[in-house]
């Protein structure tokens, strides 16, 4: 092969680079099967087509290829990385304007929260008072409803002795109900010893006092011995209504406890054929024929809507750069002072608090029977509504797992001492398949009940299941803490028990109560109308 002379010009300037011959592998490509046969056929097709010689020899075809490859590499770096970059700003400025939307819609949350006054410079004062008996994400809403007429809310909490006076005995003391209302995020301060009917003198103190504008209470009426509890601030113009929380109330809750039974957690068939309900959280049912035959509603029939999940997460944001994220979880059913407790001790561990509530089903198989008795969407609102929780995991994996502790950046996993595991001789001990429920004060009350057997078949199934922690002890990021509280959900429950026939008597008349209301609110009395 004769060098062309612009071949010889190019080719005296490529070296020798070590012990490669570079000059050798150009002789070796420009003589290679490949460049010969790209010549023969470039030769023919330009015969083909009238085109007279001279034609491309293998230099000239090997000037072509160098000279396309240093275009596209060209190209490449001084265009190419320019689209890169391009895209990088792009995508860094779409993540900005996505985050800026995230935040305007939070803001937009909390004034629909807040109300209109928040944003006028003027505190308006609002008061609630109330039992607070077993409190729930009803009585949650109703603080969020009512602090939405001002902009801070002060709530009283009934004393035990003027409820007893009143209505009976609460099922939960003093300490553990205003544990529960102070724990609770729409709530800015709290006051004891308030008692269930406030008279003209009362009313005014806690006007002064408290520097109160408004007192609110739900629009379903409060009437002891013929008396209207709020007669006096209705009488000075202070007192505003808000739409009670329909689908749930203590009577309802107290209705599914009562049902706690084999027969309606099996889903054998009954006598009728029909399918008995799974959990306490599900189907309907009755009991009590003796009871005038009145409805428990086990079936939650509060309708969760996304605008109410949205209220409930009005504030809640990602955790900041750098934060400690704590992760704590567990069912969480019967939201009680316990739960508050521990949660407040776990946010204390570090700068962002994240809850994990299990599924109905995960609740279901470790603690048998009805349970939960309160479903997945109301145990949810119940733990987004605590204080001390910056964020809930919505039915939260059995275990913590490495993907997890990576996703949410969890630092460390929180479990406490005191649970309602081995109910069946009373113990206190956390096997490894329900240690997360002994991080949120409750236990496995599938050992309520049924003979000794099965009882202990409970036990040993629960020995040989897997630690959820596994995980999280091998990170070295658990942590076993002393509970704060021992009231449990088996504690509730048996307090319920002991009295079960004055709470089925009393279970039967707000029940009535609640109907009648429900009836008159819907004008569901009224005849059906005519079709036209």
């Amino acid at each position: 092969m004769e060098s062309s002379p612009v071949w010889a010009q190019l080719w005296s300037l490529v070296p020798v680079v070590g012990n490669f011959d570079i000059h050798a592998w150009i002789r070796w490509f420009l003589t290679s099967k490949i460049i010969t046969e790209i010549v023969i056929a470039t030769e023919r097709v330009l015969k083909s087509v009238g085109v007279k010689p001279p034609y491309p020899d293998e230099e000239h075809v090997g000037i072509c290829i160098a000279a396309t490859a240093a275009t596209l590499f060209s190209y490449y770096v001084f265009f190419g990385n320019r689209h890169q970059r391009r895209r990088k700003r792009l995508q860094a400025e779409l993540r900005a304007a996505q985050e800026r939307v995230q935040l305007l819609e939070e803001k937009l949350v909390e004034a629909e929260v807040l109300g209109d006054d928040a944003t006028s410079g003027r505190q308006v004062r609002i008061w609630m008072d109330g039992a607070f008996d077993m409190m729930h994400y009803g009585h949650m809403n109703a603080f969020r409803q009512g602090r939405a007429l001002g902009t801070y809310l002060v709530v009283g909490v009934n004393s035990d002795k003027s409820i007893t006076e009143c209505k009976g005995p609460p099922v939960m003391n003093d300490a553990e109900r205003l544990m529960a209302v102070e724990g609770c995020k729409f709530v800015d301060e709290v006051v004891t010893d308030v008692p269930y009917v406030m008279d003209a003198e009362y009313i005014a103190h806690i006007m002064d006092k408290y520097n109160i504008d408004f007192v609110v209470h739900g629009d379903d009426p409060c009437i002891v011995n013929g008396r209207d509890v709020y007669e006096t601030a209705k009488a000075m113009g202070k007192y505003r209504s808000i739409p009670r929380t329909e689908g749930v109330s203590t009577t309802d809750i107290v209705g599914r406890m009562l049902l706690r039974s084999r027969e309606h957690h099996s889903t054998r068939l009954g006598d009728d054929k029909s399918a008995l309900p799974r959990l306490a959280s599900g189907k309907g049912s009755a009991i009590g024929k003796d009871q005038g035959s009145a409805q428990i509603a086990v079936r939650s029939q509060f309708l969760t809507t996304s605008r109410m999940l949205r209220l409930f997460s009005a504030g809640v944001k990602a955790p900041p750069k750098g934060a400690r994220v704590v992760y704590i979880d567990g069912a969480w059913d019967m939201f009680h002072a316990g739960h508050v407790a521990i949660l407040k001790e776990a946010r204390a561990f570090g700068d962002y608090l994240i809850a994990g509530v299990h599924g109905d089903d995960t609740v279901n198989a470790r603690r048998g029977l009805n349970m939960p008795i309160m479903n997945l969407n109301e145990r949810v609102l119940s733990v987004l509504g605590c204080a001390y929780v910056d964020d809930v995991l919505i039915d939260a994996p059995a275990d913590v797992t490495r993907e997890m502790v990576a996703s949410l950046s969890i630092c460390a996993v929180i479990q406490g001492t005191v649970n309602d595991n081995d109910w069946g001789d009373g113990g206190g001990g956390d096997g490894a398949s329900t240690g997360s429920e002994s991080a949120s004060d409750e236990g496995d009350e599938g050992d309520a009940g049924g003979s000794g057997e099965e009882v202990a078949l409970r036990r040993r199934r629960r020995k040989q299941v897997r630690d959820e922690y596994a995980v999280a002890k091998a990170l070295n990021m658990y942590h076993r803490i002393g509970s704060p509280s021992c009231l449990t959900v088996k504690e509730i429950m048996g307090r319920i028990q002991k009295n079960q026939e004055a709470f089925e008597k009393k279970f039967a008349k707000k029940k009535k109560a609640e109907d009648e209301y429900y009836k008159g609110r819907y004008n569901m009395n009224a005849p059906p109308a005519s079709a036209p």
